[in-house]
Parts: C-alpha cells; sequence; structure tokens
C-alpha cells in the first residue's frame, strides 16, 4: 500500500516561519504543506518555505527550507536508511557513497518522537545544514548529497507524487 499525502494547515490556521532560519532568509515563504500517511498512520507534516525567484524546476539551484514535524517515533538509524532508499529513486550513486551519506545523515539527525522538527536547509553549491528543535544538529557539505536529499521530497521521480505538488503549492494536472 503506499503512502498518501493531502494538503493541510496547522491547528492555528497558519504556518510561522521558524526562528532557527528567519534572520538568514527574512523573505522566505511558504510554498505549501503536506502530511504523509503510510499504511494510514500519520507520519509527519511537511513544510517548503522558498526564497522570491524560487523555481521548481531547479529546487536545488535555490535556498529553501524543508521542515519535518514528526507525528510518530522513529530512530535516527530508520531515517537515514529510509533517505537513502529514496534518493535512490532520485539517481544514481554508489554503495560506497550511500554507506558515507547514511553514516553522515545519522550523525546529523537524533531519535525523533512524535513533535520533534528537523529542518534541511538548502544551500545551493554547498549542501545541507538541519536543524532540530530550533537546534543545529549537522550538515553535509555536498551539493549532489542536497540535491538527491531533496529530491525525496521534491524531483518529479519522488515516491510521493501528489506530497510533492502540495508541497510546490501547485494541483495535479
Amino acid at each position: 500500500m503506499a503512502a498518501t499525502a493531502g494538503l493541510f494547515l496547522p491547528a492555528s490556521g497558519a504556518w510561522a516561519q521558524p526562528q532557527a532560519w528567519r534572520a538568514e532568509w527574512p523573505a522566505a515563504q511558504l510554498a505549501g504543506t503536506a502530511r504523509l500517511r503510510f499504511w494510514g498512520f500519520k507520519v509527519y507534516d511537511a513544510s517548503l518555505w522558498v526564497a522570491p525567484g524560487f523555481r521548481r524546476d531547479d529546487y536545488a539551484g535555490h535556498p529553501f527550507a524543508l521542515e519535518l514535524a514528526y507525528l510518530r517515533d522513529f530512530s535516527a538509524t530508520d531515517i537515514a536508511r529510509r533517505s537513502i532508499e529514496e534518493m535512490r529513486r532520485v539517481g544514481a550513486f554508489s554503495e560506497a557513497q550511500a554507506a558515507q551519506w547514511q553514516q553522515a545523515l545519522q550523525g546529523a539527525f537524533p531519535d525523533v518522537k512524535a513533535g520533534d522538527r528537523i529542518a534541511g536547509l538548502n544551500r545551493p553549491g554547498m549542501g545541507v545544514q538541519f536543524i532540530t528543535n530550533g537546534q543545529p544538529t549537522g550538515e553535509i557539505r555536498d551539493p549532489e548529497f542536497a540535491r538527491l536529499f531533496f529530491g525525496i521530497w521534491l524531483s518529479p521521480r519522488t515516491s510521493e507524487p501528489q506530497l510533492r505538488l502540495a508541497l510546490l503549492g501547485t494541483t495535479a494536472p
């Protein structure tokens, strides 16, 4: 059974730009939100914050923040493993690269509990910075990693095309 995504708004009716990176990208705007469900279970709520001029067909070339608000508990190992699996849908990379990236992800992500928030900040040409519950928790300085990692949600090759459309603020054709 596939995961499903849908538009949602938090209980307050609006998202507030997270403090953790507001100073860096004060003009960022909320592009879209979505909820990932897998086999009927709520997994996380996602929000995509973009700077003016963001182009979805060149997402890796633009600064943005993707934040996941977890609705369930997961281990860092499980998050990292699933991330690598999903990155393979977006593009090819070696087993050695997969092992290196998985180890880096496990170091950047803590075990999460329901209510925890992890934001990934895309830094074009540089890589990704991760912020967990408002605190920096890791950085992976590799633009190819960043393209593939964010492609999990933003690439046309994503396993969740409806979630992608909702995050990008577009509707299905």
